[in-house]
């Protein structure tokens, strides 16, 4: 693990639960909300873009494990695809947001981080759905989100 890296993954997470915090205070929870959205879903199509780009979900995932690996996180995908359904599970092993989310006050890191990351991904590209099945603030022993889309018609020859 990058220390360089993870560092800069806690310093932008603690800038995210501060503007949150801040957001809420001033104007609740649900505008706190959509003003953290603002500009968010271009930010993850640029992201994400080349990675979704590729055939199918699981190559594209387990070309970012390095990436999550690198901040810490220490990440396994499984490709689940099934029934015309390109789909794959992201598991994450570390979730360094509990300790962030803790300083500014939210047990349950998961709505400002990852919850907020679901939806900015669901508007980057609304032909995919995902969902947290799994996270560790609730105990869990990790985090698995599972994303799908309809199978591309080269993926479902191979």
């Amino acid at each position: 693990m990058s220390k360089n890296a993870n560092t800069e993954l806690l310093e932008s997470a603690r800038k995210k639960f501060a503007r949150f915090r801040e957001l809420s205070n001033e104007f609740g929870e649900e505008m706190a909300w959509e003003t953290m959205l603002e500009g968010f879903p271009e930010l993850q199509k640029e992201r994400m873009g080349p990675l979704l780009a590729l055939p199918t979900l699981i190559e594209g995932f387990r070309k970012s494990i390095p990436i999550f690996n690198a901040i810490g996180m220490d990440m396994v995908a499984v490709d689940i695809s099934n029934r015309g359904i390109d789909a794959a599970l992201e598991i994450q092993k570390v979730c360094p947001y509990l300790e962030a989310g803790n300083e500014f006050g939210f047990d349950i890191p998961c709505h400002v981080i990852c919850e907020l990351d679901m939806e900015a991904t669901r508007r980057a590209f609304p032909e995919m759905e995902g969902e947290i099945l799994s996270r560790q603030a609730y105990g869990s022993p990790v985090c698995i989100f599972k994303y799908e889309r309809p199978a591309k018609k080269s993926a479902e020859a191979g």
